[in-house]
């Protein structure tokens, strides 16, 4: 079964980890949380959730994509340092990055987008509030995820294509994904 660890922060974007989390088992996608704050916080929609698993049980773990969920934390001088975590992911453990919304600042921060096409909100939103960050000339405007070099972005508005990404990158048949995309855009269709 291929492994996505999903990265919370108190604060968190409900609707950006939802599909992955609601649709793993379907799909035989193993699905674990992590934080670099363990413990009791609340999403930005003030939902309860405990997240017993730290960065490092994350590392040990092995995942094939890290998926870092946004939130209200990563526009903050609280936001979490996750460049060491993120390079040993990358580097050492060779899984996949993912950032969406928010989660695409600790991306930035920790310089996996200066040198790779990516995308975000917009390209403002990683310059005003991502140190470091360089890329600016890579930044591609989409509606939907951009990969490139096994690193994931995406805008908030896209958890969609952000979701069938992330399946991709964790191996999941194109079949499967192809047919995720089709039930979830059917909806859309029918209001055409």
């Amino acid at each position: 079964m291929k492994k996505v660890a999903l990265i919370l922060t108190p604060g968190f974007a409900d609707w950006e980890y939802s599909l992955i989390a609601g649709t793993s088992t379907y799909y035989g996608v193993d699905v674990q949380f992590y934080s670099p704050t363990p413990g009791v916080f609340h999403s930005q929609g003030g939902l309860s959730v405990t997240v017993d698993g730290t960065l490092q049980q994350c590392l040990m773990w092995l995942p094939d994509v890290v998926v870092i969920i946004g939130g209200t934390i990563w526009e903050t001088k609280n936001a979490p340092d996750l460049r060491q975590f993120l390079h040993t992911c990358n580097n050492e453990s060779h899984a996949a990055i993912a950032g969406i919304c928010g989660g695409t600042l600790a991306l930035a921060r920790a310089g996996l987008l200066n040198n790779i096409t990516h995308t975000s909100n917009n390209p403002s939103f990683l310059l005003e509030n991502a140190d470091g960050y360089t890329g600016n000339h890579y930044y591609c405007n989409s509606a939907v995820a951009v990969v490139s070099d096994g690193i994931i972005t995406s805008p908030g508005s896209a958890p969609v294509s952000f979701t069938t990404t992330v399946f991709q990158m964790a191996g999941v048949p194109v079949s499967n994904i192809n047919q995720l995309k089709q039930m979830l855009a059917a909806e859309h269709l029918e209001s055409i």
